[in-house]
């Protein structure tokens, strides 16, 4: 059974499809379902929408890395590292560079 947060999401989407808060909402929510491949469109849809979401950058990471895209997740990363960094998120830096070296070389 889907995630009962991805339908309403949609619609949010279908009126206002610049709401980063809801492109995360949504990426999280095909996580939870363990659904990457739509998780990844949501959360690089939420960082196109707005490039300074930090968290966004972790969660479009953690799903690249459950697809087995390690470059990608890597690029990802790296992105993600300088946004967080730059807003200040030290917590969401953190995640990403322990994601990143779990990554096979």
């Amino acid at each position: 059974m889907p995630n009962p947060r991805i339908e309403p999401l949609k619609r949010v989407l279908a009126i206002e499809p610049d709401d980063d808060v809801a492109w995360f909402g949504l990426g999280k929510a095909y996580m939870e379902d363990a659904n990457f491949e739509e998780a990844a469109k949501a959360l690089r849809q939420c960082i196109t929408v707005k490039p300074t979401y930090s968290a966004a950058y972790y969660a479009l990471a953690q799903s690249l890395q459950k697809l087995n895209r390690v470059e990608e997740c890597r690029q990802v990363s790296d992105q993600g590292i300088d946004v967080s960094t730059k807003n200040g998120d030290a917590m969401v830096t953190k995640n990403l560079e322990a994601l990143k070296s779990t990554l096979p070389a």
